[in-house]
């Protein structure tokens, strides 16, 4: 269990996707991605994302992703964002979805 206080330490923004590239270094089937937070900048991640979503239906979308974690590497590659989805037992990641768009960089609250 973590307290609020824990939660609150992570910092979930939005941000739309810029840039899609394969990642055929990947050990499991992955987009390089770059996303435009706003104020915050632009970052780089990867995504096993292949299973639900073209390079085309990625470009412009927005996502809503943890930006304050370290940098992770991944094969060559050094992911600095986690994009956030819900994981289907047989269908792979989903990402989540916002309704309405909105400034890159808005805090998840």
């Amino acid at each position: 269990m973590i307290n609020i206080n824990d939660f609150k330490k992570v910092e979930l923004r939005v941000g739309t996707i810029i840039a899609v590239d394969e990642f055929p270094e990947a050990e499991k089937p992955a987009y390089k991605l770059k996303i435009d937070f706003g104020g915050y900048g632009i970052k780089q991640t990867s995504a096993q994302i292949t299973d639900h979503y073209s390079p085309k239906e990625l470009l412009n979308r927005q996502v809503v992703a943890v930006v304050n974690f370290p940098p992770k590497k991944i094969a060559s590659f050094s992911s600095e964002a986690l994009i956030l989805g819900a994981e289907g037992q047989e269908s792979g990641i989903v990402l989540l979805e916002l309704d309405t768009p909105i400034q890159n960089g808005a805090k998840i609250s």
